[in-house]
């Protein structure tokens, strides 16, 4: 029997049942449009976290001091070692691999403004930080480095800050607000940078220089960490060495001992993330794969009904000619029908269904090729293995018995 003529025969077999033949259909229109979903929410939140964390800065290393040991236990971090502005001075002036470097201090200010205030991070850096962050000004300019050696009360603001000292749309440049009641002159205004990866505010932020925050505000000797930018990417690994060669002679380590500091790249946390996310892809993806399967035993199930209604009809086939293989083709091109034609509807219920979530829900949705292409070969494939067993099951009836049904 010609392909062109078993294709005929099982549209119009399928035709004969057409709410039976939906119904069947709609288990692998549900189970393809779920994988495509889930798949490109998993992918959009991939791609959203690499941007995020990118967007920090891929060559970023951070220096932090470890946890002291006493006794062979091992204390809280920074509990007894510091970091201080000479081990800054050397990792600067002694790490080739490294092209932009700050110490940094941190602290916590209840900011004042008129009538308005506002409780966020401040921050002590040197003017490289704004280059390791990758942060732009959008309006006003940064402190110096004359003005961190004098120790200028000035600094620079995040858009949350603004926004909430000053009112929506106010440029905040020249105004004076009061830290811990201390008066600082705003400098600058920092582009928006929106959550990180973590859900955190980048924007709500205030930048003063190093020895303003260190001296006036915290009153410390000490640093809190190092933040240093690798050249490229590619020398993350060589500016990770020579920091650790160079704090560890400054901390009169040898080479077998373990470092009292930690140094963390954004690149493995980058990895770390994507890593987290893949794997939530694929539990999504294999959490909406289990829709196909129903979705297959659906076909199965329809298919041995198929058989059982058509004893009669495949007997006449094999008693005028018809061969055991031509009778499990025939079966088996519905049951691949069935599936086909509903990959593809569920192909486009999936990628609507995405879009509508990425419009009502503002999820950050990536529809790729790939899994358009997976989800539809894996529906073909349930298929063909779900339609298998009802074909083979027509193909080996007996002529003279099917003849004889009723």
């Amino acid at each position: 029997m010609k392909l062109k003529n078993q294709l005929k025969a099982a549209i119009r077999s399928l035709s004969k049942n057409k709410m039976r033949t939906f119904l069947t259909m709609l288990g692998i229109i549900i189970g393809v449009a779920s994988v495509i979903a889930m798949l490109a929410i998993g992918q959009g939140s991939k791609e959203s976290i690499q941007a995020q964390i990118s967007n920090l800065g891929t060559n970023l290393l951070t220096i932090y001091p470890s946890a002291s040991m006493t006794g062979g236990v091992r204390m809280e971090a920074g509990s007894s070692v510091k970091l201080t502005l000479d081990d800054y001075k050397a990792v600067a002036s002694r790490c080739p691999a490294v092209m932009y470097s700050t110490p940094t201090v941190r602290t916590s200010g209840q900011l004042i403004a008129g009538s308005q205030n506002w409780r966020t991070s401040v921050w002590g850096v040197y003017p490289d930080y704004f280059d390791i962050r990758n942060l732009t000004i959008q309006s006003g300019a940064v402190f110096t480095t004359a003005d961190d050696r004098s120790a200028t009360k000035i600094c620079v603001i995040g858009q949350t800050v603004a926004k909430y000292l000053f009112g929506e749309g106010i440029d905040p440049v020249g105004k004076q607000i009061r830290i811990n009641k201390i008066p600082f002159l705003v400098t600058g205004l920092i582009t928006a940078k929106g959550q990180n990866a973590f859900g955190q505010d980048q924007d709500d932020i205030v930048i003063a220089p190093f020895t303003t925050v260190q001296e006036r505000m915290m009153t410390i000797t000490y640093i809190n960490s190092i933040m240093v930018s690798a050249t490229t990417e590619k020398m993350i690994p060589e500016a990770t060495d020579e920091i650790t060669q160079v704090l560890k002679e400054r901390h009169r380590l040898g080479q077998s001992e373990d470092p009292d500091f930690t140094i963390r790249s954004q690149a493995d946390i980058a990895n770390a993330a994507t890593a987290t996310a893949g794997i939530l892809t694929i539990l999504l993806a294999s959490i909406a794969s289990i829709s196909l399967l129903v979705g297959g035993i659906g076909i199965m199930n329809i298919m041995l009904v198929s058989v059982t209604e058509r004893t009669r009809e495949i007997g006449i086939r094999m008693g005028v000619g018809a061969r055991g293989r031509d009778v499990l083709l025939q079966f088996l091109i519905e049951a691949l029908m069935i599936s086909l034609i509903g990959g593809i509807i569920g192909a486009g219920l999936g990628i609507l269904t995405s879009e509508v979530i990425a419009g009502i829900m503002k999820w950050p949705v990536t529809i790729t090729l790939q899994s358009i292409l997976l989800s539809f070969l894996f529906s073909t494939a349930i298929g063909i293995f779900f339609g298998w067993y009802p074909a083979r099951k027509a193909a080996s009836l007996n002529p003279i018995d099917a003849l004889r049904y009723e």
